[in-house]
């Protein structure tokens, strides 16, 4: 594609040119790299901080390319100032947040209009949205686009985005999967789960172990094997929003080894072997999950 022809889009997508001092614009050759662009921008002096307290700073001055998600002073203003200080203060803390803005190569706004998710230099993925002219970074909002830089991009926006937590630690924070993640335990399974991924987990809520028939949960716990196969037969590897679904109905292999027939009706409702999905798109760090209100069993 002719390059002044991606400039002109660029802007008429995002309806945002690069402020004065971020740094160079189309058709201009980068002097600058990462950092020095956002030190002369005068709009990252927080970043830039952050940077040198985790010890970044050789790191985004390299050769890269690197594309940066930026967040900008007024973004940073937004998260609590004791937070802010708890995390300056935490290199390993810092040093993982600042990551999670970074993706390794140079990511234009063109390819991030359509992608669903870039995966980062901390290890996690961000997902991204886009529609109405806009794109979005875990919700932040990209307020400026493609400022170039010799060693990468930057794309400024409008929040601090932060890590999630695993699939393990999100069912333990919701409050509501006591029962699944004791399993998990007694499997042997928490290490896996705790992994790169990513996983797509249909997780039964307490309430549907407590239906099974009476005895049937102390059995399964007392034979990890067919624990292990239980459990991973509610487990999906990669990452599958409800989204990526077209209605009809669907073989999804499990990990287990055999398939769920997952349906998705007509009005968006979603059945995974007859199991109603009650909570959806649950993003964690390393998966998806999706509630439902009964334990399904290997067949």
């Amino acid at each position: 594609m002719n390059r002044s022809i991606l400039c002109l889009g660029l802007v008429a997508a995002f309806a945002a040119p690069a402020h004065a001092g971020d740094g160079p614009t189309c058709g201009r050759p980068a002097a600058k790299d990462l950092v020095d662009t956002a030190v002369a921008a005068g709009s990252f002096s927080t970043l830039v901080k952050a940077v040198q307290a985790a010890g970044l700073v050789d790191t985004l001055k390299g050769p890269g390319p690197f594309t940066v998600f930026a967040p900008s002073d007024a973004a940073f203003a937004k998260v609590p100032t004791e937070t802010l200080a708890g995390l300056l203060a935490d290199k390993a803390a810092l040093t993982k947040v600042l990551l999670y803005h970074v993706v390794p190569g140079r990511v234009p706004a063109a390819e991030l209009a359509k992608s669903t998710w870039v995966k980062t230099a901390q290890g996690q993925s961000l997902q991204l949205t886009s529609g109405e002219g806009e794109v979005r970074v875990d919700g932040a909002k990209v307020v400026t686009a493609d400022i170039e830089t010799s060693n990468g991009l930057i794309h400024v926006i409008d929040a601090v985005v932060l890590p999630r937590k695993d699939v393990v630690d999100t069912a333990v924070g919701a409050g509501s999967f006591r029962t699944l993640t004791s399993a998990v335990e007694a499997a042997g399974l928490t290490a896996t789960l705790r992994g790169e991924g990513p996983f797509t987990v249909f997780a039964p809520t307490d309430a549907a172990f407590a239906a099974l028939p009476t005895g049937a949960l102390d059995g399964l716990t007392k034979d990890v094997p067919a624990l292990r196969a239980v459990l991973t037969y509610h487990v999906v590897a990669g990452r599958v929003l409800s989204s990526d679904l077209t209605p009809g109905t669907h073989a999804v292999r499990t990990v287990e080894g055999r398939s769920l027939t997952v349906v998705k009706a007509a009005d968006g409702s979603i059945t995974v072997n007859g199991a109603k999905v009650v909570g959806r798109d649950v993003v964690a760090g390393n998966g998806v999950i999706h509630v439902i209100d009964a334990v399904v069993l290997p067949k």
